[in-house]
């Protein structure tokens, strides 16, 4: 039951660095041509230069500021133009704040929701009637250990990955049988620019994981007969949500709380 990628293709957001260059190699890896999205429009032709030279596979590169109003009309607007049709979908696209929300800047905090909430279910409906015509769509939305507890000094960044969580275990089940494979893949802390907009205290002392792992363990798991609707990402973290279920919620709180004072983030 490999996920057979051939001829397809899909779009990834927050393509220039990170989780969503890796995923965009990956996918390419397995046959599907790309259509590469973020606002760094030189990052994107870099990489769609390197994978088209690697892979042999088709990329599309749309410079895209998903904070921005209309942001994912202007990407529907943009494929309709070249005729282009998605197979796949990765909203991938996202950024948090730290520190205390009495302290946040009220302007990037919309900027943050825009991203992490609003792009990702404005993008998936657009999308959506391309995925299941295809008869073999995917649809992956990036959540985080972040969306599983509270987090103090990243409360807007935690509450929107909540949000994507279970947003997309939602469409998970309401499109079974249809032949669309939706997740919602929950990383923990990943090497990537992530830290460099929140800064090095949301990572704390956490372990890293690689990009690498973050879209073979997504991958894998599509792979499945029967797909899950979420993943976390190492074993540690579905260890550590096993646990977390015998917390009471206060303890919770308390504990990650603790945590992020420390400080040590979520992802």
């Amino acid at each position: 039951m490999t996920l057979d990628l051939r001829g397809g293709l899909t779009l990834v957001t927050g393509a220039s660095a990170g989780i969503g260059a890796e995923f965009a190699r990956q996918l390419a890896r397995r046959g599907s041509d790309l259509v590469l999205v973020a606002r760094r429009e030189d990052r994107l032709a870099s990489l769609a230069v390197e994978i088209e030279a690697a892979h042999g596979v088709a990329v599309t590169v749309l410079a895209c500021d998903l904070a921005q109003p209309g942001a994912a009309g202007d990407l529907a607007a943009a494929l309709r133009d070249r005729g282009l049709r998605l197979t796949g979908l990765v909203n991938n696209a996202g950024f948090g704040t730290y520190g205390p929300f009495a302290d946040e800047d009220a302007a990037r905090l919309r900027a943050e929701i825009a991203v992490d909430v609003q792009a990702v279910v404005e993008l998936s409906r657009i999308f959506l009637d391309d995925l299941l015509a295809s008869g073999r769509g995917v649809l992956i939305n990036v959540a985080s250990m972040a969306a599983y507890t509270p987090v103090p000094r990243m409360a807007v960044y935690g509450a929107a990955k909540a949000f994507v969580l279970s947003f997309t275990e939602a469409l998970w089940q309401e499109h079974r049988g249809t032949g669309l494979r939706v997740l919602a893949l929950s990383p923990s802390a990943t090497q990537t620019e992530f830290f460099d907009v929140t800064g090095p205290d949301a990572a704390g002392r956490a372990r890293l994981h690689t990009p690498e792992l973050v879209v073979e363990t997504a991958l894998r798991t599509l792979d499945r007969r029967d797909p899950p609707p979420s993943v976390a990402v190492g074993r540690m973290n579905r260890l550590v949500l096993a646990l977390s279920r015998l917390a009471s919620r206060r303890r919770s709180v308390m504990m990650m709380g603790a945590m992020t004072a420390n400080p040590a983030s979520a992802r």
